[in-house]
């Protein structure tokens, strides 16, 4: 199993979030978060803005199927043909136990 968290801009998100159920991933998890990346916020006249609303997508699939996952939030979540500075970020970890909390099944 993999953990993948995918930052991406707010206005994605759901665009995300479809994609995934349409490719039979409906398990995710939402979080409204902040931040900047590489490109140091955003500076509009004199005014920088350090932090910019992103919204943070959380699901855990099998490792085997990791590259569709990635694939259907990368086609997803990007702005345009080409993408845009801050279309988002995708972090995959492994998962090594899992857990459910009614019944105390592992795996």
């Amino acid at each position: 199993m993999v953990l993948i968290r995918s930052v991406v801009r707010p206005e994605k998100s759901q665009d995300v979030m479809d994609a995934l159920l349409e490719a039979g991933y409906p398990a995710v998890t939402k979080v409204s978060v902040a931040g900047r990346g590489q490109q140091k916020g955003l500076k509009l006249g004199n005014v920088v803005y350090d932090e910019l609303p992103k919204e943070l997508l959380i699901t855990v699939v099998p490792a085997s199927e990791k590259d569709i996952v990635l694939k259907t939030i990368m086609s997803s979540a990007k702005t345009g043909e080409e993408g845009s500075f801050g279309d988002g970020k995708i972090f995959v970890s492994a998962v090594d136990e899992t857990y459910t909390i009614r019944t105390g099944e592992k795996g």
